[in-house]
C-alpha cells in the first residue's frame, strides 16, 4: 500500500476535499486553488490536497507553480501515479515531449489503469514518429475500453494504494454484474493487500475455474498461496506458468522465494544467481540471495551478496541491517559514515531509515559507544512503533481467556482426543531466549529433524478465529469448548500432514515458532504426545535483546520498552497456568543454565524427549543445516557466555524496563522451574 493510502482523513477534511473536487468540475479553478491551498496549510503533506492544488495551478496557466507543488508532493508520496500523470500534463503544456513521455510512463508503470495517460502517450509517440510505442499505448487504451468503467476506476484506486474506495466500487459492481473475472481478480488482489488471504484464495480459485488460462490470475493465486505459507502448492502453480513462459522474471522470482519457504535453498540460490545474470542491479535479488547463502552457513558469500545489495541501492537499509544481524560482522568506518549519511537524508524512505537505525545501533555497540548505540536503537524502535498497530491489551485479553477456558478439568476430559503421534517437538517462549540454540542441539541428534519456525499452529488459530474476527471479543479460544474430540484429532492430522513437506526421514521434528506458547492448550488437545520445551531467559537480557532486534515480520511487541515488559509478564502468567493445568507437560530450560552446564542440560532435554544421548548434541556447532533465525551464526560457534550480560552495558538507560518488569525479575525463576 502506498503512503498515500495511509493518510488519515477526518470528516471535515473529506468534506473539504469533495468541495474542492466539485469546484474543479464546475470549472471554478481559482476558487479550487484557494480551497486546495487552505487544505494543504491545514494538512501539510496531504497527498490529494497537493494534487488538487497542482491541478488547479495548471488549469490557471501557472505551470512553474504546479511543477513546484508536484515536487513538494513527491517528497511525501513518490508512488502516487496521478502526481506523475499531472506532471506529464504540465510538460505537454510546455511542449516538452521527452519529459512528458517520461512522466507519463512513470505514471502508468505505477498504475496501468490511467486512460488519460495512455491516450496522451499514444499521441506523443505518434507526434515523435515512434509508431511501435504508439501502437503499444493504443492497445492499452483499447484494453481499458473493453473493461467495465467501474473496474478501471477501482483498479486505478487500488494501484495508488487507495484500498477503501477500490473495494467499495468493485463490491458494488460485482453485486450488479455477477461473475466478472477481472472484477473478481481485483477483489482478490485487494484481499491479498489487506491480508484477508482466505477470501483471496476462494476468489482466485473461482476465477481459474471460469478462466483456467488466465495467467495473471494464476500468478496472483500463487502469490496468495505463498503468503499463506503453502509453499508446495505455490510452486505447483508457478511451475504451470513457467511451462508457458520459462523466462518470465516475476514467475522465476516467486519460484525462488517459494523454494526458500520449502527449505530448498540450493535450488533458490541457483535461481537467484540466474536472475541476477539478467538483472545485475536488482538490489532485492542480491538481498534474497544473501539470505539463502546465510541460511546455508556460507557467510563469506552472504556478506559479498549483502554488500552487492548496498552497492545497487546505497540507502537499502535492509541490506545493512542484514549484515549487522549476522551478529559477527563488523562495519568499517566508511560503512558507518555512509549509513549515518543515508539515515539522515530526508529522501530516505521510513522503512530504510528504520533498518539503518538498528544497523547503526549494532555498529556502535560493537565499538563500545553505548550512548550512540542506544540513541540509534531507541530511534529505530520509535520509527517501527510509529507504523505498528500492535495493541498489548489484545494479547492480554487472549491470555486471560486461555486461563479461563483451558482449566484442568477441561483439558483432562479431552486428554486423548487428538492425534497420538509423538513426532513433533515444540520449542516455545519469547524470541531471543535461546530457542535456536536448543533447536540446534536437538537437530544434531540422529533421530530429530530441524525445520524452522513453522506457521501451521498460528494458521490453525486464524481458521478457528473465523473471518472478520472481533479483536475485542475473539472467538478463539472460547471455540475450543464447542469442539468435539474428532475435531481435535482432525486438526492434529492436518498439522502432521501439512508439516510433512519440511521433513526428511527422521522420526521426530522440531517446530520452534516461539509464540506457540500462547496455544499450548490447543497443541495438547491436537497432539497429546508431542513434546513441549519452554526456552526461558533472564528477563532483562531477554527484553533488551528483543528491543535491539529488528524482526523481518511479526513480533510487534518488541518495539517499545513498555510493550516488551507487558508481553514478558503476560508470558510468565500464561506459562504458570500451563504448569498448573498440564503438570509435567512442559520442560522448562533456562538459557543461563545451558550456557553454564551444557552437558547436564543436554542430557535433561534428551531424556524428556525420550531420546538416547548422542555426543553430537554437545558439538551442535558442527552440525551443517539451514538456520533461518537471528541467531543463525551464533549457533554455528561453540557456546559462549559473552551474551548473557550484554544488557548491563546499557543499564543507565534501562531503569524503566526494570521498573515495568517488577516481580518478573524474580518470578521468572520460581514459576514451575
Amino acid at each position: 500500500m502506498s503512503s498515500a493510502a495511509a493518510d488519515p482523513v477526518s470528516t471535515s477534511v473529506a468534506q473539504e476535499l469533495q468541495r474542492t473536487r466539485q469546484l474543479h468540475q464546475d470549472g471554478l479553478h481559482a476558487q479550487a486553488l484557494q480551497a486546495a491551498q487552505a487544505l494543504a496549510a491545514e494538512e501539510p503533506g496531504h497527498y490529494e490536497a497537493l494534487y488538487l492544488m497542482a491541478r488547479a495551478q495548471r488549469y490557471l496557466g501557472q505551470i512553474d507553480d504546479a511543477l513546484q507543488t508536484l515536487a513538494q508532493m513527491e517528497q511525501y508520496h513518490p508512488r502516487y501515479s496521478r502526481l506523475h500523470e499531472e506532471r506529464g500534463h504540465c510538460y505537454v503544456v510546455l511542449r516538452d515531449a521527452p519529459r512528458a513521455i517520461d512522466a507519463l510512463l512513470h505514471a502508468v508503470n505505477i498504475n496501468p489503469a490511467l486512460p488519460s495517460s495512455w491516450n496522451l502517450l499514444e499521441g506523443l509517440y505518434r507526434m515523435t514518429g515512434d509508431t511501435a510505442n504508439a501502437a503499444t499505448a493504443a492497445s492499452h487504451v483499447a484494453t481499458l475500453k473493453r473493461l467495465a468503467p467501474e473496474v478501471v476506476r477501482a483498479t486505478s484506486h487500488f494501484s495508488d494504494g487507495e484500498l477503501d474506495p477500490a473495494e467499495q466500487i468493485i463490491r458494488a459492481y460485482l453485486l450488479k454484474a455477477g461473475n466478472d473475472v477481472e472484477a473478481m481478480r481485483l477483489l482478490a488482489r485487494i484481499g491479498l493487500a489487506r491480508d484477508v488471504l482466505d477470501d483471496a484464495d476462494l476468489l482466485l480459485e473461482a476465477v481459474l475455474k471460469i478462466a483456467p488460462d488466465y495467467r495473471a490470475a494464476r500468478y496472483d493465486y500463487a502469490c496468495v498461496l505463498f503468503e499463506r505459507h503453502l509453499y508446495k502448492r505455490a510452486c505447483e502453480e508457478i511451475e504451470k506458468l513457467l511451462a508457458f513462459e520459462p523466462d518470465h522474471l516475476d514467475y522465476r522470482t516467486l519460484y525462488a522465494s517459494a523454494s526458500v519457504g520449502l527449505g530448498e535453498h540450493d535450488r533458490a540460490i541457483a535461481l537467484y544467481q540466474q536472475l541476477l545474470q539478467v538483472l545485475p542491479g536488482a538490489a532485492d535479488l542480491h538481498l534474497s540471495l544473501a539470505h539463502s547463502l546465510k541460511t546455508q552457513g556460507r557467510q563469506a558469500d552472504a556478506i559479498d551478496a549483502y554488500r552487492a545489495a548496498t552497492t545497487a541501492r546505497p540507502n537499502f537499509g535492509d541490506a545493512y541491517w542484514s549484515l549487522a544481524n549476522l551478529k559477527t560482522y563488523r562495519f568499517s568506518d566508511d560503512e558507518i559514515a555512509r549509513m549515518c549519511s543515508e539515515e539522515a537524508t530526508p529522501a530516505t524512505p521510513l522503512v530504510d531509515r528504520c533498518h539503518l537505525c538498528f544497523a547503526l545501533g549494532k555498529a556502535f555497540e560493537d565499538r563500545g559507544d553505548h550512548a550512540e548505540s542506544w540513541r540509534y536503537y531507541q530511534q529505530g524502535n520509535a520509527l517501527k512503533r510509529s507504523e505498528s498497530r500492535y495493541r498489548p491489551e489484545i494479547i492480554e485479553t487472549n491470555t486471560q481467556r486461555q486461563i479461563d477456558i483451558c482449566i484442568r478439568d477441561f483439558l483432562a476430559s479431552r486428554a486423548d482426543a487428538g492425534d497420538p503421534s509423538p513426532d513433533p517437538i515444540f520449542i516455545v517462549g519469547l524470541p531471543r531466549a535461546g530457542s535456536t540454540l536448543l533447536e540446534q542441539i536437538l537437530a544434531s541428534h540422529s533421530l530429530v529433524e530441524g525445520t524452522q519456525e513453522l506457521a501451521d499452529i498460528p494458521r490453525i488459530v486464524l481458521d478457528l478465529q473465523g473471518r472478520d474476527p472481533n479483536l475485542a471479543d475473539p472467538r478463539y479460544p472460547g471455540v475450543l469448548a464447542e469442539m468435539q474430540p474428532e475435531d481435535f484429532r482432525r486438526l492434529g492430522e492436518k498439522y502432521l500432514h501439512d508439516t510433512r513437506i519440511y521433513r526428511g526421514g527422521k522420526p521426530f521434528f522440531i517446530d520452534k515458532m516461539p509464540n506457540n506458547f500462547r496455544h499450548l492448550g490447543l497443541i495438547h488437545l491436537m497432539l497429546p504426545n508431542a513434546k513441549i520445551i519452554d526456552a526461558r531467559r533472564e528477563p532483562m537480557a531477554c527484553c533488551f535483546s528483543n528491543f535491539k532486534q529488528l524482526f523481518a515480520s511479526g513480533q510487534e511487541f518488541t518495539y517499545s520498552i513498555e510493550d516488551i515488559a507487558r508481553y514478558y509478564r503476560t508470558y510468565l502468567d500464561l506459562m504458570q497456568h500451563w504448569d498448573e493445568v498440564l503438570p509435567g507437560r512442559v520442560l522448562r530450560v533456562y538459557h543461563e543454565d545451558v550456557v553454564d552446564d551444557l552437558e547436564s542440560n543436554v542430557r535433561r532435554i534428551l531424556d524428556f524427549c525420550g531420546l538416547p544421548f548422542e555426543p553430537a548434541c554437545l558439538e551442535f556447532h558442527k552440525t551443517a543445516r539451514s538456520v533461518r533465525t537471528a541467531s543463525s551464526e551464533q549457533v554455528r560457534q561453540p557456546i559462549f557466555r559473552d551474551g548473557l550480560d550484554q544488557w548491563t552495558k546499557f543499564a543507565p538507560y534501562l531503569d524503566p524496563l526494570k521498573d515495568m518488569l517488577g516481580d518478573a525479575l524474580v518470578r521468572y525463576r520460581t514459576d514451575g522451574g
